[in-house]
């Protein structure tokens, strides 16, 4: 009976999840009327606007992975070697911007950096695009960080590092050619968490003023009938295909641990 539950429990939950996705997707090939067809998806491809704001969001996703690994791997490694204690700490200030709305994130950057603050960096495009960065980053913290934490704890940190530095290897060597290679699975899959938040990403962009893909879906959502649908069936299948690339890293390097 427990197992009959069970599976009627998972047969709901299979059900509560994907049917409004079925509903999406059909209507989404119904353009053309009476038939079946991809001209939604056309008609987003096709659309200049579409290919600029997804080629930036997918830019400044790129950019956001780069600087939270250059940031997170360095500062979380040092903690774990030099500063445990403040382990507890970093745990709280990680975990703040799944509290603090991105909201009022982004209006506290603008206040900050606005063209009559000492760092004026809302006057000019590029200052924008590097805030938008921090605040991406900001966002993607909380994953990447126990991404990289958890791949760090999986190791021996203290030995790897010593033997490094006995054979005259610095700081940087030991990170790059040592830590890095041995945390790259955390890494990606950090990174690839990264990427679907930026992609879908609306209120920092809007805010800002960028020509992101958030954005876009939303003015798209507010002007056309079908082609918002295919942007939410293509929006799914990259967030999808993002968890898949991590699932595959993950079995690969288990196979290619057992291998060795």
């Amino acid at each position: 009976m427990k197992r009959i539950l069970s599976w009627a429990a998972i047969a709901v939950g299979v059900v509560y999840f994907f049917l409004p996705l079925v509903g999406m997707l059909e209507f989404s090939l119904k353009m053309r009327r009476g038939e079946y067809s991809l001209d939604a998806y056309r008609s987003v491809m096709g659309d200049p606007q579409f290919q600029a704001t997804f080629g930036y969001s997918v830019l400044m996703a790129c950019l956001t992975i780069v600087f939270g690994v250059l940031v997170v791997v360095p500062t979380v490694f040092w903690v774990r070697l030099k500063l445990p204690r403040l382990r507890p700490f970093m745990e709280f200030i990680t975990l703040l911007p799944l509290v603090i709305p991105p909201i009022v994130i982004v209006f506290g950057y603008i206040r900050l950096f606005n063209t009559s603050s000492w760092l004026p960096l809302t006057g000019t495009t590029l200052g924008t695009d590097f805030l938008l960065m921090c605040g991406y980053a900001v966002l993607a913290l909380p994953y990447m960080y126990r991404a990289v934490d958890t791949g760090l704890a999986a190791i021996d940190l203290r030995t790897l590092t010593e033997t490094a530095q006995s054979l005259g290897a610095g700081w940087i060597t030991v990170l790059v050619k040592v830590i890095l290679p041995n945390v790259l699975v955390a890494v990606l899959s950090g990174a690839f968490l990264t990427f679907a938040i930026v992609i879908g990403e609306y209120v920092f962009a809007a805010l800002l003023d960028r020509p992101a893909f958030g954005p876009y879906l939303v003015w798209a959502g507010g002007n056309k009938a079908y082609e918002p649908a295919a942007l939410a069936v293509i929006t799914f299948a990259l967030t999808w295909a993002c968890m898949m690339l991590i699932q595959l890293v993950t079995k690969f390097s288990k196979h290619t641990r057992m291998q060795h």
